[in-house]
């Protein structure tokens, strides 16, 4: 496809395999699953809210990974909101394949069981679901999409209370957002605006 001009000045053609990008810096998720004695959790940058009530969620889990084996099997998974404190573990639990490590001992990671799901819960997040798979298999082989409906849910209170993010919090509690090339960025400043209508 040859390049189009820019619309407006200040921009540049983005090239279309890295467009994704210009979206991708919601947060960044952990997602855990378990199945009979295994256990394994991943990083995803692809994930989202689909609905309110009941609310459900979705998040891309690659074909490859033993987390999607894991949520196949259980029906059920955990999604966590890591924070900049653990930029460190977020990275090497998306660079390493549960296949050959176990994630939970090779970091040090403490977790307990979920309330709802098999998927465990790991410490030192800012933000837990616990999510029960809505089967789509089509959409699951297609697209590695995974759609869920959350059964429960829980935040750390230094960091999210009464239904909104804390425009005051520790800076080791922001969120991440990943932007690619194992950088992240933390959730910044927040501002009000007022409509101009």
């Amino acid at each position: 496809m040859p390049p189009v001009s820019s619309p407006f000045p200040h921009t540049q053609p983005v090239e279309l395999s890295k467009c994704y990008r210009l979206l991708n810096h919601g947060p960044t998720v952990l997602v855990s699953a378990a199945h009979g004695e295994r256990r394994n959790v991943m990083a995803a940058a692809w994930s989202m809210p689909l609905d309110f009530a009941p609310p459900k969620v979705a998040v891309v889990i690659d074909k490859n990974t033993l987390t999607r084996s894991l949520v196949e099997a259980s029906g059920g998974f955990a999604l966590h909101v890591p924070c900049k404190a653990q930029a460190d573990i977020v990275l090497a639990v998306g660079s390493a394949t549960g296949r050959e490590v176990d994630k939970f001992e090779r970091l040090g990671l403490r977790s307990t069981d979920g309330r709802r799901v098999d998927a465990p819960l790991i410490e030192g997040c800012v933000g837990w679901m616990e999510c029960r798979l809505v089967p789509e298999p089509h959409v699951q082989q297609a697209y590695d999409l995974f759609i869920a409906e959350v059964v429960a849910a829980w935040a750390d209170e230094r960091a999210f209370g009464q239904g909104r993010w804390h425009e005051e919090l520790p800076d080791a509690l922001r969120t991440l957002h990943y932007v690619a090339g194992g950088r992240f960025f933390a959730i910044g400043e927040g501002l009000d605006a007022r409509s101009a209508l």
